[in-house]
């Protein structure tokens, strides 16, 4: 009885370490080559989930991108079933920082990151980021990239189809 006793005790210890894990760490497959070359279409990224306090500048991290005016074809969009499509950029400054050289023109006015938003850059220059977009909203971050996953070829939900 006491072994069914303990036995019972540490599958409920694992399942909550599971689910609390789970909470806080999320696996990311990198669809783009706007991190390139450091980062390659396909691979997966180990995201601990993270709010804006924790970053420092070269950190890469997983956020949803900033929202774009309404148009007629955002409207069609809107009424598809909703997906967030996640980016992985590189943290090039945030609140208070003088606004790079790269997001200058598209900062406008701004000389240095807003409260509440970051410059985030991808790695390859053609990256669709601040430099075209100015700063980040800081709410929309996931997380910061922990490492790559070595071999991680499983697919998932989020996995690029070509």
């Amino acid at each position: 009885m006491i072994a069914l006793a303990s036995s019972l005790a540490m599958t409920a210890v694992i399942l909550v370490a599971t689910v609390l894990v789970r909470r806080r760490i999320v696996v990311v497959t990198v669809s783009g080559t706007s991190m390139t070359p450091t980062l390659q279409p396909g691979e997966k990224l180990l995201v601990r989930r993270c709010g804006s306090t924790a970053l420092k500048i070269g950190d890469i991290v997983v956020l949803e991108p900033p929202r774009v005016p309404v148009s007629h074809e955002v409207k069609v969009l809107a009424s598809l079933p909703k997906r967030t499509r996640w980016q992985v950029k590189r943290v090039a400054a945030l609140p208070g920082d003088p606004i790079p050289p790269p997001a200058q023109e598209a900062a406008g006015t701004l000389r240095t990151v807003p409260d509440g938003t970051l410059i985030v850059l991808g790695d390859n220059n053609a990256s669709n980021d601040s430099r075209l977009n100015g700063p980040y909203p800081a709410d929309r971050i996931l997380g910061i990239a922990l490492r790559k996953l070595a071999g991680a070829t499983f697919p998932g939900p989020d996995s690029p189809t070509s």
